[in-house]
Protein backbone atom coordinates (compact mmCIF):
# COMPACT_ATOMS: atom_id res chain seq x y z
CA UNK A 1 0.00 0.00 0.00
CA UNK A 2 1.38 3.42 -0.94
CA UNK A 3 1.58 6.28 1.54
CA UNK A 4 -1.17 8.12 -0.35
CA UNK A 5 -3.46 5.09 -0.30
CA UNK A 6 -2.84 4.61 3.42
CA UNK A 7 -3.80 8.21 4.14
CA UNK A 8 -6.96 7.91 2.06
CA UNK A 9 -7.88 4.69 3.87
CA UNK A 10 -7.30 6.33 7.27
CA UNK A 11 -9.52 9.22 6.28
CA UNK A 12 -12.27 6.92 5.05
CA UNK A 13 -12.04 4.80 8.19
CA UNK A 14 -12.43 7.91 10.33
CA UNK A 15 -15.84 8.48 8.76
CA UNK A 16 -17.29 5.10 9.68
CA UNK A 17 -15.43 3.81 12.75
CA UNK A 18 -17.39 4.88 15.87
CA UNK A 19 -14.26 4.54 18.02
CA UNK A 20 -12.07 6.59 15.74
CA UNK A 21 -12.75 10.00 17.31
CA UNK A 22 -11.69 8.89 20.78
CA UNK A 23 -8.59 7.22 19.40
CA UNK A 24 -7.57 10.34 17.44
CA UNK A 25 -7.98 12.49 20.56
CA UNK A 26 -5.73 10.15 22.52
CA UNK A 27 -3.11 10.32 19.78
CA UNK A 28 -3.49 14.11 19.74
CA UNK A 29 -2.76 14.34 23.46
CA UNK A 30 0.36 12.22 22.98
CA UNK A 31 1.72 14.11 19.99
CA UNK A 32 0.49 17.73 19.72
CA UNK A 33 1.71 20.56 21.96
CA UNK A 34 -1.16 21.39 24.27
CA UNK A 35 -1.44 25.13 23.69
CA UNK A 36 -5.01 24.74 22.41
CA UNK A 37 -6.31 22.59 25.24
CA UNK A 38 -8.35 19.50 24.42
CA UNK A 39 -10.07 19.59 21.00
CA UNK A 40 -13.84 19.53 21.14
CA UNK A 41 -14.14 17.07 18.24
CA UNK A 42 -12.03 15.45 15.53
CA UNK A 43 -13.32 16.86 12.22
CA UNK A 44 -12.63 14.87 9.07
CA UNK A 45 -14.47 16.57 6.22
CA UNK A 46 -16.64 19.51 5.28
CA UNK A 47 -18.98 20.65 2.53
CA UNK A 48 -20.52 24.09 2.34
CA UNK A 49 -21.62 25.18 5.80
CA UNK A 50 -21.42 21.68 7.31
CA UNK A 51 -18.63 19.56 8.77
CA UNK A 52 -18.52 15.95 9.95
CA UNK A 53 -16.56 14.48 12.83
CA UNK A 54 -14.66 11.20 12.99
CA UNK A 55 -17.72 9.46 14.42
CA UNK A 56 -19.89 10.52 11.48
CA UNK A 57 -21.89 13.29 13.19
CA UNK A 58 -22.84 16.35 11.14
CA UNK A 59 -22.57 19.94 12.42
CA UNK A 60 -23.70 23.29 11.07
CA UNK A 61 -20.52 25.36 11.22
CA UNK A 62 -21.54 28.78 12.55
CA UNK A 63 -17.96 29.72 13.44
CA UNK A 64 -16.33 29.20 10.05
CA UNK A 65 -12.89 28.41 11.45
CA UNK A 66 -13.24 31.70 13.40
CA UNK A 67 -14.24 33.87 10.42
CA UNK A 68 -11.90 32.06 8.00
CA UNK A 69 -14.06 29.89 5.73
CA UNK A 70 -15.78 32.69 3.86
CA UNK A 71 -17.08 30.32 1.18
CA UNK A 72 -17.63 27.38 3.48
CA UNK A 73 -15.79 24.08 3.19
CA UNK A 74 -14.46 22.41 0.04
CA UNK A 75 -15.66 25.13 -2.33
CA UNK A 76 -15.28 23.47 -5.75
CA UNK A 77 -13.88 26.49 -7.60
CA UNK A 78 -11.37 27.42 -4.91
CA UNK A 79 -10.18 23.83 -4.44
CA UNK A 80 -9.77 23.37 -8.20
CA UNK A 81 -7.71 26.58 -8.49
CA UNK A 82 -5.48 25.55 -5.56
CA UNK A 83 -4.93 22.10 -7.09
CA UNK A 84 -4.21 23.49 -10.53
CA UNK A 85 -1.78 26.09 -9.22
CA UNK A 86 0.07 23.58 -7.03
CA UNK A 87 0.43 21.32 -10.05
CA UNK A 88 1.88 24.24 -12.02
CA UNK A 89 4.05 26.22 -9.59
CA UNK A 90 3.85 25.79 -5.83
CA UNK A 91 6.59 27.90 -4.28
CA UNK A 92 9.30 30.34 -5.35
CA UNK A 93 11.59 32.39 -3.15
CA UNK A 94 11.02 36.10 -2.68
CA UNK A 95 13.83 36.73 -5.15
CA UNK A 96 11.05 36.17 -7.71
CA UNK A 97 7.36 36.95 -8.12
CA UNK A 98 4.44 35.26 -9.86
CA UNK A 99 1.42 36.46 -11.84
CA UNK A 100 -0.96 35.44 -9.05
CA UNK A 101 0.95 37.53 -6.49
CA UNK A 102 0.84 40.63 -8.67
CA UNK A 103 -2.80 40.14 -9.66
CA UNK A 104 -3.89 39.67 -6.03
CA UNK A 105 -2.08 42.83 -4.94
CA UNK A 106 -3.79 44.76 -7.71
CA UNK A 107 -7.18 43.31 -6.77
CA UNK A 108 -6.82 44.22 -3.09
CA UNK A 109 -5.76 47.76 -3.93
CA UNK A 110 -8.80 48.09 -6.19
CA UNK A 111 -11.26 46.71 -3.63
CA UNK A 112 -9.86 48.94 -0.87
CA UNK A 113 -9.95 52.07 -3.01
CA UNK A 114 -6.25 52.65 -2.39
CA UNK A 115 -4.78 55.49 -4.40
CA UNK A 116 -1.61 55.95 -6.39
CA UNK A 117 1.51 54.66 -4.67
CA UNK A 118 -0.36 52.17 -2.44
CA UNK A 119 1.19 48.73 -2.00
CA UNK A 120 0.58 45.25 -0.52
CA UNK A 121 2.88 43.03 1.55
CA UNK A 122 1.85 39.37 1.76
CA UNK A 123 2.28 37.21 4.85
CA UNK A 124 0.96 33.84 6.00
CA UNK A 125 -1.41 34.84 8.81
CA UNK A 126 -3.12 37.70 10.57
CA UNK A 127 -0.54 37.98 13.31
CA UNK A 128 2.23 38.18 10.70
CA UNK A 129 0.36 40.95 8.90
CA UNK A 130 0.03 42.81 12.22
CA UNK A 131 3.73 42.25 12.93
CA UNK A 132 4.50 43.97 9.62
CA UNK A 133 2.15 46.81 10.61
CA UNK A 134 3.94 47.13 13.95
CA UNK A 135 7.26 47.58 12.14
CA UNK A 136 5.59 50.08 9.79
CA UNK A 137 4.48 52.07 12.84
CA UNK A 138 8.00 51.99 14.28
CA UNK A 139 9.33 53.39 11.00
CA UNK A 140 7.05 56.43 11.37
CA UNK A 141 9.54 57.83 13.87
CA UNK A 142 10.28 61.29 12.48
CA UNK A 143 10.45 63.90 15.23
CA UNK A 144 10.99 61.32 17.94
CA UNK A 145 7.67 59.49 17.63
CA UNK A 146 7.88 56.53 20.02
CA UNK A 147 4.31 55.86 21.19
CA UNK A 148 1.76 53.48 19.66
CA UNK A 149 -1.86 53.61 20.82
CA UNK A 150 -4.23 50.63 20.85
CA UNK A 151 -7.48 49.88 22.65
CA UNK A 152 -8.53 47.96 25.73
CA UNK A 153 -10.22 44.76 24.64
CA UNK A 154 -8.21 44.54 21.45
CA UNK A 155 -6.76 41.31 20.09
CA UNK A 156 -4.09 41.55 17.39
CA UNK A 157 -2.20 38.25 17.58
CA UNK A 158 0.36 36.28 19.55
CA UNK A 159 3.77 37.11 18.09
CA UNK A 160 5.67 39.58 20.24
CA UNK A 161 4.81 42.80 18.38
CA UNK A 162 1.19 41.79 17.86
CA UNK A 163 1.00 40.70 21.49
CA UNK A 164 2.27 44.10 22.61
CA UNK A 165 -0.75 45.61 20.84
CA UNK A 166 -3.12 43.05 22.40
CA UNK A 167 -4.66 44.27 25.64
CA UNK A 168 -5.57 41.04 27.47
CA UNK A 169 -3.22 40.67 30.40
CA UNK A 170 -3.58 36.88 30.56
CA UNK A 171 -2.05 36.65 27.08
CA UNK A 172 0.65 39.25 27.76
CA UNK A 173 1.94 38.49 31.23
CA UNK A 174 3.69 35.14 30.59
CA UNK A 175 5.87 36.75 27.89
CA UNK A 176 6.75 40.15 29.33
CA UNK A 177 8.73 42.26 28.78
CA UNK A 178 7.04 42.88 25.44
CA UNK A 179 8.15 45.47 22.86
CA UNK A 180 7.68 48.84 24.50
CA UNK A 181 5.91 52.05 23.64
CA UNK A 182 2.37 50.67 23.39
CA UNK A 183 -0.42 52.29 25.43
CA UNK A 184 -3.98 51.00 25.69
CA UNK A 185 -6.85 53.49 25.73
CA UNK A 186 -10.47 52.95 26.81
CA UNK A 187 -12.67 51.45 24.12
CA UNK A 188 -14.70 53.86 21.96
CA UNK A 189 -13.73 56.87 24.13
CA UNK A 190 -13.06 59.81 21.82
CA UNK A 191 -12.10 62.11 24.69
CA UNK A 192 -9.40 59.69 25.82
CA UNK A 193 -8.13 59.38 22.27
CA UNK A 194 -7.97 63.14 21.85
CA UNK A 195 -6.13 63.56 25.15
CA UNK A 196 -3.53 60.91 24.25
CA UNK A 197 -2.79 61.92 20.66
CA UNK A 198 0.04 64.32 20.00
CA UNK A 199 3.20 64.53 17.89
CA UNK A 200 4.88 61.82 19.99
CA UNK A 201 2.48 59.16 18.65
CA UNK A 202 3.69 57.07 15.71
CA UNK A 203 0.45 55.16 15.12
CA UNK A 204 -3.02 54.29 16.36
CA UNK A 205 -4.03 50.65 15.83
CA UNK A 206 -7.75 49.81 15.88
CA UNK A 207 -10.12 46.96 15.07
CA UNK A 208 -13.34 48.35 13.55
CA UNK A 209 -15.10 45.54 15.45
CA UNK A 210 -13.37 43.81 18.36
CA UNK A 211 -14.17 40.16 17.76
CA UNK A 212 -12.39 38.54 20.69
CA UNK A 213 -13.90 41.04 23.14
CA UNK A 214 -17.40 39.90 22.21
CA UNK A 215 -18.04 41.54 18.79
CA UNK A 216 -17.90 45.16 19.95
CA UNK A 217 -18.10 47.67 17.08
CA UNK A 218 -16.33 51.00 17.27
CA UNK A 219 -18.74 53.79 16.44
CA UNK A 220 -18.51 55.51 13.08
CA UNK A 221 -17.92 58.76 14.96
CA UNK A 222 -14.94 57.24 16.76
CA UNK A 223 -13.37 55.99 13.54
CA UNK A 224 -13.84 59.34 11.85
CA UNK A 225 -12.39 61.17 14.86
CA UNK A 226 -9.41 58.81 14.88
CA UNK A 227 -8.80 59.58 11.22
CA UNK A 228 -9.08 63.32 11.83
CA UNK A 229 -6.78 63.37 14.87
CA UNK A 230 -4.09 61.10 13.46
CA UNK A 231 -3.94 63.20 10.30
CA UNK A 232 -3.54 66.36 12.36
CA UNK A 233 -0.51 65.09 14.31
CA UNK A 234 1.11 62.95 11.60
CA UNK A 235 0.41 59.58 13.23
CA UNK A 236 -0.55 56.53 11.17
CA UNK A 237 -4.05 55.11 11.43
CA UNK A 238 -3.69 51.33 11.13
CA UNK A 239 -6.86 49.24 10.97
CA UNK A 240 -6.75 45.57 11.90
CA UNK A 241 -9.33 43.99 9.59
CA UNK A 242 -8.06 40.44 10.00
CA UNK A 243 -11.44 39.30 11.33
CA UNK A 244 -13.70 41.95 9.81
CA UNK A 245 -12.31 42.14 6.27
CA UNK A 246 -13.12 40.33 3.01
CA UNK A 247 -16.89 40.64 3.15
CA UNK A 248 -17.41 39.48 6.74
CA UNK A 249 -19.50 42.54 7.61
CA UNK A 250 -21.33 42.67 4.28
CA UNK A 251 -18.76 45.14 2.92
CA UNK A 252 -15.35 44.31 1.57
CA UNK A 253 -13.85 46.00 4.63
CA UNK A 254 -15.66 47.08 7.78
CA UNK A 255 -14.15 50.58 7.90
CA UNK A 256 -15.80 51.44 4.57
CA UNK A 257 -19.04 52.07 6.47
CA UNK A 258 -17.41 55.15 8.02
CA UNK A 259 -16.12 56.56 4.73
CA UNK A 260 -12.55 56.91 6.00
CA UNK A 261 -9.29 55.81 4.41
CA UNK A 262 -6.66 54.39 6.76
CA UNK A 263 -2.90 54.59 6.31
CA UNK A 264 -2.58 50.82 6.54
CA UNK A 265 -4.83 47.79 6.92
CA UNK A 266 -4.14 44.19 7.90
CA UNK A 267 -6.02 41.25 6.39
CA UNK A 268 -6.04 37.45 6.72
CA UNK A 269 -8.68 34.89 7.83
CA UNK A 270 -11.30 34.97 5.04
CA UNK A 271 -8.83 36.18 2.41
CA UNK A 272 -7.72 32.68 1.40
CA UNK A 273 -11.07 30.97 1.89
CA UNK A 274 -9.37 28.53 4.27
CA UNK A 275 -5.87 28.61 2.77
CA UNK A 276 -3.31 30.46 4.95
CA UNK A 277 -2.53 33.98 3.73
CA UNK A 278 -2.27 37.44 5.30
CA UNK A 279 -1.68 40.89 3.91
CA UNK A 280 -0.68 44.41 4.89
CA UNK A 281 -2.10 47.11 2.62
CA UNK A 282 -0.35 50.49 2.74
CA UNK A 283 -2.23 53.52 1.42
CA UNK A 284 -0.31 56.14 -0.59
CA UNK A 285 3.33 56.47 -1.57
CA UNK A 286 4.49 58.17 1.64
CA UNK A 287 3.31 55.35 3.91
CA UNK A 288 4.34 52.68 1.40
CA UNK A 289 7.92 53.99 1.41
CA UNK A 290 8.38 53.54 5.18
CA UNK A 291 9.47 49.91 4.84
CA UNK A 292 12.38 49.65 2.42
CA UNK A 293 14.19 46.62 0.90
CA UNK A 294 15.72 44.41 3.56
CA UNK A 295 13.62 45.77 6.45
CA UNK A 296 10.98 43.04 6.39
CA UNK A 297 10.36 39.76 4.64
CA UNK A 298 8.94 36.24 4.68
CA UNK A 299 9.78 32.89 3.11
CA UNK A 300 6.28 31.70 2.24
CA UNK A 301 4.30 34.95 2.11
CA UNK A 302 2.69 35.63 -1.25
CA UNK A 303 3.49 32.20 -2.67
CA UNK A 304 1.69 31.23 -5.89
CA UNK A 305 -0.72 28.76 -4.26
CA UNK A 306 -1.82 31.11 -1.46
CA UNK A 307 -2.31 34.05 -3.80
CA UNK A 308 -4.19 31.87 -6.30
CA UNK A 309 -6.46 30.71 -3.46
CA UNK A 310 -7.14 34.31 -2.46
CA UNK A 311 -7.85 35.38 -6.03
CA UNK A 312 -10.27 32.49 -6.43
CA UNK A 313 -11.97 33.38 -3.15
CA UNK A 314 -12.42 37.03 -4.11
CA UNK A 315 -13.72 36.05 -7.53
CA UNK A 316 -16.27 33.65 -6.02
CA UNK A 317 -17.38 36.26 -3.50
CA UNK A 318 -18.01 38.74 -6.33
CA UNK A 319 -19.55 36.35 -8.83
CA UNK A 320 -22.04 34.90 -6.36
CA UNK A 321 -23.27 38.14 -4.76
CA UNK A 322 -22.06 36.65 -1.49
CA UNK A 323 -21.62 39.99 0.28
CA UNK A 324 -25.29 40.74 -0.26
CA UNK A 325 -26.16 37.34 1.19
CA UNK A 326 -23.99 38.10 4.24
CA UNK A 327 -25.93 41.33 4.69
CA UNK A 328 -29.33 39.72 4.27
CA UNK A 329 -28.78 36.60 6.38
CA UNK A 330 -26.86 38.56 9.01
CA UNK A 331 -29.66 41.08 9.37
CA UNK A 332 -32.18 38.25 9.65
CA UNK A 333 -30.14 36.48 12.32
CA UNK A 334 -29.61 39.62 14.38
CA UNK A 335 -33.27 40.58 14.28
CA UNK A 336 -34.42 37.12 15.34
CA UNK A 337 -31.75 36.71 18.04
CA UNK A 338 -32.97 39.89 19.69
CA UNK A 339 -36.27 38.18 20.44
CA UNK A 340 -34.86 34.98 21.95
CA UNK A 341 -35.46 34.51 25.68
CA UNK A 342 -32.19 34.83 27.58
CA UNK A 343 -30.53 37.10 24.98
CA UNK A 344 -29.94 40.56 26.40
CA UNK A 345 -28.06 42.33 23.59
CA UNK A 346 -27.14 41.63 19.94
CA UNK A 347 -24.20 43.30 18.14
CA UNK A 348 -22.35 43.06 14.88
CA UNK A 349 -22.47 43.60 11.15
CA UNK A 350 -23.07 41.13 8.34
CA UNK A 351 -22.34 37.64 9.63
CA UNK A 352 -20.00 38.67 12.42
CA UNK A 353 -22.45 38.57 15.33
CA UNK A 354 -22.10 38.63 19.09
CA UNK A 355 -25.00 38.28 21.50
CA UNK A 356 -24.96 38.61 25.27
CA UNK A 357 -26.82 36.26 27.58
CA UNK A 358 -28.56 37.03 30.87
CA UNK A 359 -25.88 35.13 32.79
CA UNK A 360 -22.38 33.70 32.61
CA UNK A 361 -23.34 30.42 30.98
CA UNK A 362 -22.07 31.01 27.43
CA UNK A 363 -19.39 28.25 27.69
CA UNK A 364 -22.10 25.76 28.66
CA UNK A 365 -24.15 26.94 25.68
CA UNK A 366 -21.19 26.18 23.38
CA UNK A 367 -21.05 22.64 24.76
CA UNK A 368 -24.80 22.10 24.44
CA UNK A 369 -24.88 23.59 20.93
CA UNK A 370 -22.18 21.14 19.88
CA UNK A 371 -24.27 18.29 21.26
CA UNK A 372 -27.19 19.57 19.17
CA UNK A 373 -25.04 19.81 16.01
CA UNK A 374 -24.04 23.50 15.94
CA UNK A 375 -20.54 24.99 16.18
CA UNK A 376 -20.45 28.38 17.94
CA UNK A 377 -18.01 30.16 20.25
CA UNK A 378 -17.97 31.96 23.61
CA UNK A 379 -15.42 34.81 23.53
CA UNK A 380 -16.58 35.87 27.03
CA UNK A 381 -18.48 34.02 29.77
CA UNK A 382 -21.72 35.81 28.87
CA UNK A 383 -21.28 36.27 25.10
CA UNK A 384 -21.77 33.93 22.14
CA UNK A 385 -20.20 34.65 18.75
CA UNK A 386 -21.27 33.61 15.27
CA UNK A 387 -18.92 33.96 12.29
CA UNK A 388 -20.31 31.44 9.78
CA UNK A 389 -19.47 31.12 6.09
CA UNK A 390 -20.80 34.07 4.12
CA UNK A 391 -22.85 31.60 2.08
CA UNK A 392 -25.01 30.61 5.06
CA UNK A 393 -28.64 30.36 3.97
CA UNK A 394 -31.65 31.70 5.81
CA UNK A 395 -32.93 28.14 6.19
CA UNK A 396 -29.68 27.09 7.87
CA UNK A 397 -29.79 30.17 10.10
CA UNK A 398 -33.36 29.36 11.05
CA UNK A 399 -32.41 25.83 12.07
CA UNK A 400 -30.06 27.32 14.66
CA UNK A 401 -32.65 29.84 15.79
CA UNK A 402 -35.15 27.01 16.27
CA UNK A 403 -32.71 25.10 18.45
CA UNK A 404 -31.32 28.06 20.41
CA UNK A 405 -34.00 28.47 23.11
CA UNK A 406 -33.55 24.85 24.24
CA UNK A 407 -29.76 25.20 24.04
CA UNK A 408 -29.83 28.24 26.30
CA UNK A 409 -32.30 26.68 28.71
CA UNK A 410 -30.16 23.57 29.10
CA UNK A 411 -27.00 25.63 29.50
CA UNK A 412 -28.63 27.89 32.09
CA UNK A 413 -29.60 24.87 34.15
CA UNK A 414 -26.24 23.13 33.92
CA UNK A 415 -24.51 22.36 37.19
CA UNK A 416 -21.50 24.56 37.85
CA UNK A 417 -19.15 21.63 38.48
CA UNK A 418 -18.74 19.17 35.63
CA UNK A 419 -20.57 20.81 32.74
CA UNK A 420 -19.19 24.28 33.37
CA UNK A 421 -15.61 23.00 33.47
CA UNK A 422 -16.07 21.31 30.11
CA UNK A 423 -17.63 24.43 28.61
CA UNK A 424 -14.85 26.68 29.87
CA UNK A 425 -12.30 24.42 28.25
CA UNK A 426 -14.19 24.69 24.96
CA UNK A 427 -14.17 28.49 25.14
CA UNK A 428 -10.46 28.59 25.94
CA UNK A 429 -9.69 26.30 23.05
CA UNK A 430 -11.29 28.58 20.49
CA UNK A 431 -9.58 31.61 22.02
CA UNK A 432 -6.24 29.84 21.83
CA UNK A 433 -6.69 29.13 18.14
CA UNK A 434 -6.66 32.80 17.18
Amino acid sequence: MTKETALESASAAALIDPAQGKEWLQRYSNAVLGVFGTPQRVLVRGAGCHVWDADGKQYLDLLGGIAVNALGHAHPFVTSVISSQLATLGHVSNFFTSPTQVALAEKLLSLSGAGEGSKVFFANSGTEAVEAAFKLARRNSAGGRKRILALAGGFHGRTMGALALTAKQAYREPFEPLPGGVEHLPFNDTAALEAALDESVAAVVLEPIQGEAGVRPLSIDYLRKARELTSEVGALLILDEVQTGVGRTGRWFAHQASGITPDAMTLAKGLGGGFPIGALVTFGSEVSSLLTPGQHGTTFGGNPVATAAALATLHALEAGSVLQNANDVGSYLRSKLAGVSGVSEVRGEGVLIGFDLDGDYAPDAVTEALTQGFIINAPTPHTLRLAPPLILTRTQAQSFLNALPAILETARNCGAAGNNAAGNNAAQTTEASE
